[in-house]
């Protein structure tokens, strides 16, 4: 029913109209990202605007937006909180020199091995994660300091106006698609409640935007390697969940788009754009799949629709601020609760039970992790149990079949040795029984890891202590060379070697 997949098509009017969208919701989720933080809202908006620029120009992914995200702010209020702004900053430019690092060596290659039930976990969890950020504005603060949900009169007008703007969203492409739906909703919304003088709640209440240009700031911090032990855990997460959040957000925006972005490009751009901001009084920032959603459904396509939603935002800082801080708050909840309609996958309730049942766990799994902790931990939470499920599905395909040639057993064997199936594969053999020669044959098996290597090491010595000699057939190169350095093996004689490497942490 909703659909973000905009069908307009790429030009320069539509990256226009929709960087203005865009630049519009940048404003209350900046400043109440940098209230997260626990700084100034000028520093959230400045992160907003500059890391926003330097991507659309530089990074991997036209069309996708990036600037001060939650995801990033959560983990920062620690650091300020217990050492002071500037180590912030300081903090944002390693950070940006860490994801540089992982561009240049390729790192953003890894982001293809996220399962689809991770994607589809990752999709749910921050649809829910944004809907459920807009339900602190039904709430106010009391005279005794307290949070309390609206009530009355300012509730329904709120729901009103929200509805509204979904409304306008939903109905007038069906109309027109000249102008994004978005920007008409906020406009039409605006001009209602001046004109009513309507008594809800607009950007202005949050905090004033007003500011001036971004100037250049050293971090004013000891350059000491004490002071590197305090940033350095800091920066390493804040570089680890920022590239994980664009590089799934740039996977995201692919599929929509039909077309494919460029991941290591993505983190360098990245990189570069946290280390400017870091310098200029910014709380750095990554991709924002809200924003980018929103720019994809107003039509937004190429490089230039980011650079205006950040040369948009840097106006309404200069000369705009006091007409955007009367935007009704409703009008810009409305825009997000679209793009929460848009990107969670609905169709994930209806093949729930057509999938295995591992992948629909790991899939709610993602989705409760977003919600409860952050993105990169439920990503990487998520990865690793697909790991092992994989893992667990495999150990279970070790199997063998064998005959008797000359007085010679052969055993056939299929499958991979790893560390989850070397238990498996040890049970598949019994010395004992077996005739005083035995062949394996592992053409079409194949050693893994360590753990293989070692269970080869401990059959062969099963049969050394029966008194049986043991020929391994097909065994790689790697696999013989290992194997040949265990002082106790006994008779053990690799046959026709293919050219294989196992991994193994004794090499190298």
């Amino acid at each position: 029913m909703f659909d973000l997949a905009s069908r307009a098509p790429a030009n320069a009017k539509n990256d226009i109209l929709s960087g203005l969208t865009v630049a519009l919701a940048l404003v209350p989720e900046a400043v109440a990202f940098a209230f997260v933080a626990g700084v100034d809202p000028l520093v959230g908006l400045y992160a907003a605007f500059m890391v926003g620029l330097i991507t659309a120009v530089i990074g991997g992914r036209p069309g996708m937006i990036s600037g001060a995200t939650g995801a990033l702010a959560v983990v920062m209020v620690a650091l300020v909180a217990d050492h002071g702004v500037e180590y912030l900053f300081i903090t944002v430019v390693l950070m940006g020199i860490l994801q540089v690092l992982a561009g240049v060596f390729r790192l953003g290659k890894f982001i293809r091995m996220v399962p689809h039930p991770v994607m589809l976990g990752f999709v749910n969890g921050l649809a829910i994660v944004i809907f459920l950020a807009q339900l602190s504005q039904f709430k106010f603060i009391d005279n005794n300091g307290n949070l309390q949900w609206l009530e009355g009169t300012q509730l329904y007008l709120l729901i009103g106006l929200i509805v509204l703007t979904m409304a306008i969203i939903h109905f007038l492409p069906k109309l027109t698609r000249a102008v994004p739906s978005s920007l008409v909703a906020i406009l039409v919304v605006t001009l209602l409640a001046w004109f009513m003088e309507l008594d809800t709640r607009s950007v202005g209440d949050i905090a004033s935007i007003a500011g001036g240009l971004p100037s250049f700031h050293l971090p004013q911090v000891p350059y000491t390697l004490a002071t590197l032990i305090i940033i350095l855990p800091y920066a390493i997460i804040l570089a680890a969940i920022g590239l994980i959040e664009s590089l799934l957000t740039l996977t995201l925006v692919d599929e929509i788009t039909g077309t494919r972005g460029r991941g290591n490009k993505e983190c360098v751009g990245q990189g570069i754009a946290n280390t400017a901001t870091g310098l200029f009084g910014g709380m750095g920032g990554c991709a924002m799949i809200g924003q980018s959603m929103i720019n994809v459904n107003s039509g937004g396509r190429g490089r230039l629709s980011g650079i205006s939603a950040a040369l948009f935002l840097l106006a309404f800082i200069l000369v705009a601020s006091s007409l955007i801080e009367m935007i009704p708050l409703a009008a810009l909840i409305g825009v997000m609760f679209i793009v929460v309609l848009g990107t969670f996958e609905w169709s994930s309730f209806r093949i729930l039970g057509k999938i295995p049942k591992s992948d629909a766990f790991v899939l709610i799994l993602v989705s409760g992790v977003t919600v409860i902790t952050d993105l990169a931990i439920a990503v990487v939470v998520g990865v690793i149990c697909s790991a092992l499920v994989f893992a667990w599905k495999h150990a279970k395909h070790t199997q063998v079949t064998h005959k008797d040639v000359d007085g010679s057993r052969i055993y056939y064997l299929r499958g991979p040795i790893f560390f989850g199936s070397v238990q498996n594969f040890l049970d598949l053999f019994d010395p004992s029984q077996d005739p005083n020669d035995v062949i394996i044959d592992f053409e079409r098996s194949r050693v893994a890891d360590h753990s293989g290597l070692e269970a080869v090491d401990t059959l062969a010595e099963r049969y050394s202590r029966a008194g049986k000699t043991l020929h391994l057939r097909h065994l790689s190169a790697d696999c013989k060379r290992l194997l040949s350095k265990a002082g106790n093996m006994v008779e053990l004689n690799v046959i026709e070697d293919p050219d294989y490497k196992v991994a193994t942490d004794t090499l190298g």
